[in-house]
């Protein structure tokens, strides 16, 4: 592959950051980056100092991360996500700010179109993304429910729909679902619709 198509390649790939709003459990941190191993995300950031002091005492703080995820996509803690394109090399510059909550205003998500390149940053568990930070977003997204999903639930419907409807994009969406569940089953299941 000549250096220009490696280029060209690296441009098109989408990028995907998750952005938690200082977290509190290890439970729902270990469930978002198993999600993030599901659905292909890059990285997973979080503020906040919650999580952190939660693992101090939990020993298995990841272990809804049954896939080990953890080995594959960084889990970094951040200051803030005001300027975060700015202080984080691996967000490319022309990633969306995506603000996920239950916020007055927001585009229920079967109404939004995925950018290629997006940080969402979700609400905590029990509280709300930060005014400061919903005001620099380029779009804020919400999942319409009665009453509110746990974390790891809301980013696992979000990444569901970015990928369902980037499937839904392509030429010949059958094939590229039989190649998605080849790739995403186990040995133990060969099963085939007849």
């Amino acid at each position: 592959m000549t250096e220009n198509m490696t280029k060209k390649n690296e441009l098109n790939k989408a990028h995907v950051t998750i952005a938690l709003t200082n977290p509190k459990t290890p439970t729902n941190v270990g469930a978002v980056i198993r999600a993030a191993g599901c659905y292909q995300a890059d990285q997973i950031i979080y503020n906040g100092n919650r999580y952190a002091q939660a693992a101090k005492y939990h020993k298995k703080t990841l272990q809804t991360d049954t896939f080990n995820m953890q080995d594959k996509i960084p889990l970094l803690q951040v200051e803030s996500f005001i300027g975060i394109k700015d202080s984080l090399e691996s967000i490319p510059s022309s990633a969306k700010i995506i603000c996920v909550d239950l916020v007055e205003g927001a585009t229920p998500l079967p109404h939004f179109i995925h950018p290629p390149e997006a940080v969402y940053i979700f609400g905590p568990e029990d509280s709300s993304v930060k005014q400061e930070v919903i005001d620099i977003a380029d779009d804020v997204v919400y999942v319409p429910t009665v009453g509110c999903m746990n974390l790891a639930a809301t980013v696992n419907v979000l990444l569901y729909d970015r990928l369902a409807k980037s499937l839904i994009n392509q030429k010949d969406s059958m094939l590229a679902d039989n190649a998605l569940i080849r790739k995403s089953r186990d040995t133990n299941n060969t099963s085939i619709v007849k």
